[in-house]
């Protein structure tokens, strides 16, 4: 029963946090920013206490930091004190540029390491059995070529990042046009988040799931496992044609 609390409290419900991190806030900034209710500043402030409050519940649900979650709460400040402070808009562009190629960078550089950040995505115990891939890589010697693979999927993961970047840029370049602490600013403000799903996340999204495909077609070349039992979760008729080949006879 434990396991069973600690693996829901692990889920993240997607529906709520996109209802928290931008239907409400758009709503927000479109309905309330008005004089005669809130003004720029009183909706800007309360627009962003939802998703900084459910970045805050989340972690606390959760008992982890998320470094995803913790540079979307940076992020969000930044909005917040840029639209406070009332500061050039131009900015708003900049912050959201720099923050996806902040992530661009960091899974570049992770290279470096003894663990990058995409082999950390994709070899995640949850979804790769681990110790089968492993021992196919031991035995046909295709380490070289599996550490290989990493390093053209971590740059076509960077270059969904600076896709990213570049969208980010021209979207806030383009919709907002009015300065910070006005009702206009807010509006457009509202209105760069609301496209920021269509315009920005599912594009990059798209690039996203191409590279981590290639990689998984790479892994299958490279282990000569088949996908679903690379994968967990393989089909009952697979686990056990895999189960009668290491049995005895």
């Amino acid at each position: 029963m434990g396991q069973e609390c600690r693996a829901a409290g692990g889920r993240e419900n997607p529906w709520l946090s996109l209802l928290l991190n931008i239907v409400v806030p758009v709503a927000v900034l479109n309905k309330l920013s008005e004089p005669g209710r809130l003004g720029p500043s009183g909706a800007l402030m309360l627009a962003l206490v939802f998703p900084l409050s459910y970045g805050v519940w989340d972690r606390i649900k959760r008992r982890q930091w998320n470094p995803m979650s913790l540079i979307g709460l940076a992020s969000i400040l930044l909005t917040g004190g840029i639209g406070l402070l009332r500061l050039d808009r131009m900015w708003i562009a900049v912050k959201e540029a720099a923050i996806p190629l902040v992530f661009g960078g960091a899974v570049l550089g992770s290279l470096r390491t003894r663990k990058p950040l995409v082999r950390s995505l994709l070899l995640n115990p949850s979804v790769i059995d681990i110790g089968a891939v492993e021992r196919a890589l031991a035995e046909r010697d295709a380490r070289a070529d599996f550490d290989a693979l990493l390093v053209r999927g971590s740059w076509m993961v960077a270059a969904s990042f600076l896709l990213s970047a570049c969208l980010n840029f021209a979207l806030a370049t383009w919709v907002l046009q009015s300065n910070p602490g006005t009702p206009e600013f807010n509006q457009e403000l509202g209105r760069m988040t609301a496209l920021s799903l269509p315009v920005i996340t599912l594009p990059c999204l798209v690039v996203t799931v191409v590279a981590l495909w290639y990689i998984l077609r790479g892994l299958e070349r490279a282990t000569g496992l088949a996908l679903d039992v690379i994968l967990h979760g393989a089909s009952p008729r697979a686990s056990a044609d895999t189960a009668d080949e290491a049995s005895p006879r």
